[in-house]
């Protein structure tokens, strides 16, 4: 079972911003049974309003998936935190597609097997600004960044070798809140076997050290020209050592020609 991570930074192409997106045919070389998705556009004008989480899924031949908004409105615009009420904008299998013509911003998860108990768990914006180091070309800028309100998907998958929780998230950036937010999210995880997908700002050893949980994958994910640190983790709970170190000589961080970050993936034996 190959499982990957992917931060599509809305399908924005760092080499050539001006260019039509690339994010199909850049999921389509991707090869995972389940994919956590961050930074995902809906019915947003910037990205041709697209249903990127249905886009990618089906792209990468996923007939099962799911978006849950972080936020209502475009980041760095006008928007504000999504809630429970706008549930009519997730989408899963074989749902049509929503009528609502307000644009959305979240996390995503798509998977080759059914996924069943859908939740989704929300956490507040950090109450400050702070200056990020954002990649562009030919080098990074300096900019200060309101935080936004953060969301995950938490869902049990019908795999061929038994059911697995599995969530995906985007943590908060702010130093400490990303830290709450990732304890919140392991305690709405079962005790039987999980698997925590995404970016979690967090650099290296720290999400486990945080949560005491397996981290399936050792290797730089940030940035995808040259990448230097580890921000995008899949993390395990209830696997033996022998798949947990199976897992990590398998990982593979993919630099695409889509995003700032690589994508993450990794196998785990059924």
């Amino acid at each position: 079972m190959r499982v990957a991570t992917w931060n599509i930074l809305h399908g924005m192409s760092l080499q050539n911003p001006e260019a039509a997106s690339e994010l199909i045919g850049q999921a389509a070389l991707l090869n995972a049974d389940i994919i956590g998705l961050q930074e995902v556009d809906h019915n947003q004008t910037r990205t041709g309003h697209q249903h990127q989480t249905r886009d990618v899924a089906e792209a990468m031949g996923l007939p099962f998936w799911y978006f849950a908004p972080a936020i209502v409105g475009t980041p760095g615009e006008s928007w504000v935190g999504a809630g429970d009420e706008h549930t009519s904008s997730h989408q899963h299998a074989e749902v049509s597609s929503t009528d609502d013509p307000a644009s959305f911003y979240g996390v995503g998860l798509a998977s080759r097997w059914p996924m069943s108990n859908i939740r989704v768990v929300r956490f507040k914006a950090a109450p400050i600004s702070l200056p990020l180091l954002v990649p562009s070309m030919p080098r990074p800028r300096l900019i200060k960044v309101a935080d936004e309100p953060r969301v995950a998907i938490v869902a049990d998958i019908a795999t061929p070798s038994g059911l697995v929780t599995v969530a995906t998230t985007h943590l908060s950036f702010v130093p400490g809140f990303n830290i709450k937010q990732l304890r919140q999210l392991v305690k709405n995880m079962p005790a039987t076997r999980s698997l925590i997908l995404g970016d979690f700002n967090l650099p290296g050893g720290l999400p486990t050290r945080i949560t005491k949980w397996s981290s399936l994958a050792k290797i730089q994910t940030y940035p995808t020209f040259g990448p230097k640190v580890q921000f995008d983790h899949i993390l395990a709970q209830g696997y033996s050592q022998e798949v947990v170190e199976y897992a990590r000589a398998s990982a593979q961080s993919e630099s695409l020609s889509v995003s700032d970050h690589c994508a993450l993936s990794v196998e785990i034996l059924d």
